[in-house]
């Protein structure tokens, strides 16, 4: 506040002041003459509260300067002090990330990050999604205005990667690719779900690929993951994008307390339906393939034996100095 405020603000609250202590004197003024007195008093004073509210509020005004966006940056200027970069760590999801890509690279899969924007041919019709059919509810999603959509779930990247590497087929390799990635679901927010998170995609396609290949490679890698020997298990699950689908379990690794017999529900997987290869441009009468999709904020979570999933996107540095190194 400029000088020139402060001695205003402060002569009109002087005024006031003195206004106030000629009340005292209604009680010497003749009856008669009282009311006309006090009608002129208040006026008076609601007059002086009001020019003393107006310079306080331009006083406030003044001292905020407007920020001028168009202004043009001083590269030789004085630059603001930055905290330094010794004093950060890891997030502790990209930590994982980069673990579970390492691990599918030590397999001999190429990896692929994941797009955080995307069609509506990727994020369904792609995928074998039929026109108004009920499944593509389970996959609803945030729309941006323009009609782009925050995928849902990493399988958006599987039409890319198969139209990418259908090369190494006609080399007489076969196609491998695993694929991380941010997703976004419409979800009702509570200790195991949260409407931002991580998930791994992983696609496979050869001449003669199987459920059992599958099944092996997704065995290896949760059991680098945790570091043990596992029992695996499936049941029946529906995916427009694969068929037969499955539900894919682990059996609870001791080292987060796991029982034999105990099983948990890791990701969802299959057979790729053909109809996802042809759109692809690969022949489903000579090749055929397999995919899977989990998350990686489930994986941490078991690893780490934490109790709630939004701990992750909260920003909270007393839990993210736990994973600090």
């Amino acid at each position: 506040m400029s000088s020139n405020a402060e001695s205003k603000i402060a002569e009109l609250k002087a005024q006031l002041k003195q206004l106030n202590i000629e009340y005292s004197k209604i009680k010497d003024i003749p009856a008669e003459q009282r009311a006309d007195f006090g009608k002129k008093l208040n006026l008076e004073k609601q007059k002086l509260m009001a020019e003393i509210a107006a310079a306080e509020e331009a006083a406030a005004e003044v001292d905020v300067e407007a920020l001028d966006i168009t202004a043009p940056c001083d590269i030789n200027g004085e630059m603001p002090e930055f905290l330094a970069a010794d004093s950060g760590s890891k997030h502790p999801l990209m930590t994982e990330l980069d673990r579970v890509a390492d691990i599918y690279r030590s397999m001999g899969f190429d990896v692929v990050e994941s797009r955080q924007l995307d069609d509506e041919f990727h994020m369904f019709d792609s995928l074998n999604f039929a026109p108004g059919h009920p499944a593509r509810d389970n996959f609803d999603t945030f729309r941006t205005e323009e009609g782009y959509i925050p995928p849902a779930h990493t399988s958006t990247m599987q039409n890319r990667v198969l139209q990418r590497f259908k090369y190494k087929l006609d080399q007489g390799e076969n196609i491998a690719v695993a694929i991380p990635g941010r997703v976004y679901r419409n979800e009702d927010l509570d200790a195991t779900h949260e409407h931002t998170f991580y998930q791994c995609e992983g696609v496979y396609v050869s001449k003669d690929c199987t459920l059992g290949n599958m099944l092996g490679i997704l065995r290896e890698f949760f059991e680098k993951y945790y570091g043990q020997k596992l029992n695996i298990a499936t049941q029946p699950g529906y995916f427009p994008f694969t068929e037969p689908s499955l539900e894919f379990k682990i059996e609870k690794p001791a080292c987060i307390g796991g029982k034999k017999g105990d099983f948990l529900e890791m990701l969802g997987c299959g057979m790729i339906h053909p109809n996802v290869l042809k759109q692809a441009g690969i022949d489903p009468t000579k090749y055929q393939g397999f995919a899977w999709g989990g998350g990686i904020d489930r994986l941490v979570m078991l690893r780490y034996q934490l109790s709630d999933v939004r701990f992750f996107e909260s920003a909270k540095l007393d839990f993210l100095k736990e994973f600090s190194c």
